[in-house]
């Protein structure tokens, strides 16, 4: 018998959804927006998924360019120094498979730079020889006979649309495309001669990269008996650093997708409550012929499931697009701040089966109680009761209520909170907390404005405009959310700009910087006395070393400069106050301890990392077992935007104790004369005469020496090149909410006929009618960006001074940026006009008395 039932009730389901899909062919609007929401969420939650996930899957898999993974790597330990070339082919003698590696930055014709990579081809292919790959397409008698041919991935190549010839280093490469599996990534590819050639480094490597089983590697290592003692080996990790260094990166691209599902959810929300409302009468007419409830509610459920495996299908075809769209933005980012390489993405159907499920979830947990209140009213109820005003103020008071009660919680919170992931999470209950916050504050600002107005048409329109609110609030909310994302990202990226730049006048007090390579050093000394004598040179001396304190153990650059660097370009955040006491200035006093020796200055990131604070000690070692450490206390912690890992800085007397190499990594100069001295004999000379002479006379390639407006220019364009990716998600997010209220208005536009109608046959001129429904929309529009501003510049503060200092270790000093907040609020208001004119004018191609005929809102 229960079998029997549950059957009938099927039954009954099926042919009540046909019914409720036959309204969809007469109001294809109203399913049309339903899955508009879905599609833009699931779009972007994919797109932004696919993303990561195939970042992440590289940074395990990447190899080397034409060859496996390695699982050694012998690398200089000065960063910028390199291997002499001799020590690959004594390795090699051996008996062990190495790969020798080239890398560095070219400049084309257009002065654009390229990062290239070049190894020894033959030794390349022989580490897939095991794994079979072949070597067609490869013109290795071309490449091995010194051709200039430069190889880049299909994707690459499709991606830059690559002409067939690129100019680089003054010379013309011809533009050779390989498949994707060649591990090539984002990389441009030469054989190594042909690298060294370009980069000015003959006789040079970057790295070598050793295969085989590790440990039978270092054994071999040990026997060979070559000079490796000052050399760094190290194991390959499968990604595991990269993944760790980048975890904040991706989790806020996954926080900037789960923003944009939101918002995408609350245009389909309210789709699916619109369309409910227009087929109240319907669904009350079937359940009075006899259905009965549970079949109703099983049919509602049907409709939905199918909307979201469409809606889900086509977002997931769209994510896919759309990530391959944002990959090369992300790989430029990733190569830029962290030297990683991406290979080309492979879509998984388990994305299309998590952005179904989450947003079935998310619908059903929304729609359900939609449903039971609709199965569950009296048959004898008045159709239009859902839309009562003292329904919506209640509803509206609960939800203001809620939303107070999550700032609460937000704030009592917030001096709790000690890591990013934390932080995200007090922004994830601030993001709930500010849309309840608004249909209660719109009643009471539109109840305000009321009082204002005398009697006649203008405070009617302001009375319906409250009516309006309901209905509209979906929308505002997720207009709310978009505009909040939008005004906080936009202060943190103005912040960092102003941030960035004043860091960069503290840090860059020379007119050339100049990095000559191992065993160079001395050769550029005698050359800038004979050519350019005069000048104030600045050192700086770096080695990788391990930091380690408060029981961590990290990887840093350990940091030494001259005692005029150290004072003149250290910008501190905070001098350890018991070093200080009773000093003139605290900064100075804090420095001069570094600079004698006393302590150590470390960088934010490096502070932040390890929860050190000045006059807590740290200890300096030499390999990650710190058997024979150097401790001594923190003096001070100075900002640093330019590292991802952290740094210590100390003075020369304590690097000569550590015995690290005495040569300097980079030379700073300063002084250059202007021209009326020139004219004057002083013997000095101009900064890109100077740069001229170093590359042309010294053999230097031009990314060796930098001055200091280029340097700033490169910093500025990574800089832009880091938001880029999370600007253009923010930038989506807006245009899904102003779809969404594009889409809420031109429902609400046409359901309100009837009574627009009956104002224009009581003499309302079709322009004052227009005039008065445009007031109204951008009265709605104009207030809820106003308390987006307020609520825009919490969620923004918190993004400074919580989440980026936590997750990335900068401090920002927080600016509003009015221009940028303009620009959003005029998407906004244009939006609004064009969904308020567009039912305007369909409406006017209707007969009046037909619009008459159309159910009231």
């Amino acid at each position: 018998m229960n079998d029997t039932g549950a059957l009938t009730t099927i039954k009954l389901a099926w042919q009540a959804l046909n019914v409720t899909l036959s309204h969809y062919r007469k109001a294809p609007l109203q399913a049309g927006a339903i899955l508009l929401g879905i599609v833009l969420a699931v779009t972007l939650l994919i797109g932004v998924k696919a993303t990561n996930d195939n970042a992440i899957n590289s940074y395990r898999e990447a190899g080397e360019a034409l060859g496996q993974q390695a699982s050694l790597f012998i690398t200089p330990k000065a960063r910028g120094a390199s291997l002499d070339e001799a020590l690959y082919f004594q390795l090699r003698q051996s008996g062990i498979q190495a790969l020798p590696v080239i890398s560095g930055v070219v400049d084309d014709a257009q002065g654009r730079q390229w990062q290239v990579e070049g190894s020894d081809i033959i030794a390349a292919l022989g580490t897939f020889e095991q794994r079979g790959n072949g070597r067609n397409h490869l013109p290795l008698n071309r490449l091995l006979a010194g051709e200039p041919i430069i190889v880049m991935s299909d994707s690459l190549h499709q991606g830059l649309k690559a002409p067939p010839t690129l100019s680089l280093g003054g010379r013309t490469l011809e533009v050779l495309a390989l498949a994707d599996s060649r591990q090539l990534g984002n990389r441009l590819y030469l054989d190594i001669s042909l690298a060294q050639q370009l980069l000015k480094r003959e006789g040079t490597l970057s790295y070598i990269a050793l295969f085989g089983e590790p440990q039978r590697l270092k054994e071999r290592l040990k026997q060979s008996g070559l000079p490796l003692d000052k050399l760094n080996i190290s194991e390959q990790d499968k990604g595991a650093a990269l993944t760790a260094l980048t975890r904040s990166f991706h989790l806020n691209l996954n926080a900037m997708g789960m923003l944009a599902f939101v918002v995408g959810l609350f245009i389909a929300y309210n789709g699916v409550r619109y369309s409910l409302m227009k087929r109240r009468r319907l669904l009350l007419l079937l359940l009075k012929q006899g259905l009965g409830r549970r079949a109703l509610m099983l049919a509602l459920l049907l409709e939905l499931l199918l909307l979201v495996f469409i809606g889900s299908a086509s977002g997931f075809i769209l994510a896919l697009q759309l990530s391959q769209w944002l990959q090369p933005m992300v790989a430029l980012t990733l190569e830029q701040l962290y030297g990683a390489t991406l290979l080309p993405g492979n879509w998984r159907w388990q994305w299309l089966a998590e952005g179904a499920g989450l947003t079935l979830i998310a619908a059903l947990l929304a729609c359900v109680p939609l449903y039971l209140e609709l199965c569950h009213q009296s048959l004898a109820q008045n159709t239009q009761s859902q839309w009562h005003a003292h329904r919506h103020r209640s509803m509206h008071k609960r939800l203001f209520l809620i939303g107070v009660a999550l700032l609460a919680l937000t704030a009592l919170l917030y001096p709790l909170s000690q890591t990013h992931q934390h932080s995200l999470g007090l922004m994830g209950l601030l993001t709930l907390a500010i849309p309840l916050l608004l249909p209660q504050l719109l009643q009471s600002l539109l109840g305000l404005l009321a009082r204002l107005f005398p009697s006649g048409l203008s405070k009617y329109a302001i009375a319906d405009t409250r009516e309006l609110v309901a209905p509209l609030a979906l929308a505002m909310m997720a207009l709310l959310l978009a505009l909040c994302a939008n005004i906080a990202m936009n202060t943190l990226v103005g912040s960092f700009d102003k941030t960035l730049r004043s860091w960069l006048d503290t840090r860059l007090h020379a007119e050339l910087y100049i990095r000559p390579g191992a065993g160079n050093m001395a050769k550029l000394e005698h050359f800038l006395e004979q050519q350019a004598p005069g000048l104030a040179h600045f050192y700086q001396w770096q080695a990788p070393f391990y930091a380690k304190g408060s029981g961590n153990t990290l990887e840093i650059n350990l940091i030494s400069r001259d005692a005029d660097s150290i004072a003149r370009t250290t910008a501190l955040k905070t001098p350890a106050q018991a070093q200080v006491q009773g000093a003139p200035n605290k900064q100075q006093q804090a420095l001069q301890t570094v600079i004698q020796g006393q302590a150590l200055a470390i960088s934010e990131p490096l502070a932040l990392m390890l929860g050190l604070a000045p006059g807590d000690k740290l200890s300096l070692c030499p390999d990650k077992e710190c058997k024979t450490p150097l401790t001594l206390p923190i003096s001070a912690i100075y900002y640093d935007y330019g590292n991802p890992k952290g740094e210590v800085l100390l003075a020369q007397s304590l690097w000569q104790e550590l015995k690290l190499p005495t040569e300097a990594v980079s030379l700073a100069v300063s002084g250059m004369a202007t021209s009326a001295e020139r004219a004057k004999g002083a013997g000095l000379t101009s900064i890109a005469a100077l740069e001229r002479a170093l590359i042309q006379e010294l053999g230097l390639s031009p990314v060796q020496v930098y001055s200091q407006q280029k340097i700033r220019d490169e910093a500025i364009r990574v800089f832009n090149k880091t938001f880029s990716i999370t600007l253009v998600l923010n930038t989506l997010t807006l245009l899904v909410a102003a779809v969404g209220l594009f889409s809420a208005v031109l429902m609400l536009t046409q359901s309100r006929q009837a009574s627009l109608a009956m104002l224009r046959s009581l003499g309302l001129t079709r322009g004052r009618l227009l005039s008065m429904l445009l007031l109204q929309m951008l009265l709605v529009v104009l207030l809820t960006c106003l308390l987006a501003l307020p609520m825009g510049a919490i969620l923004g503060y918190l993004l400074i001074h919580k989440v980026t200092l936590q997750a990335f270790g900068w401090t920002i000093a927080m600016q509003w940026d009015w221009l940028a907040y303009g620009r959003v609020v005029l998407l906004s208001l244009l939006c609004c006009i064009l969904a308020v004119i567009v039912p305007l004018y369909w409406q006017s191609r209707r007969s009046l008395v037909s619009s008459l005929q159309q159910e009231v809102l």
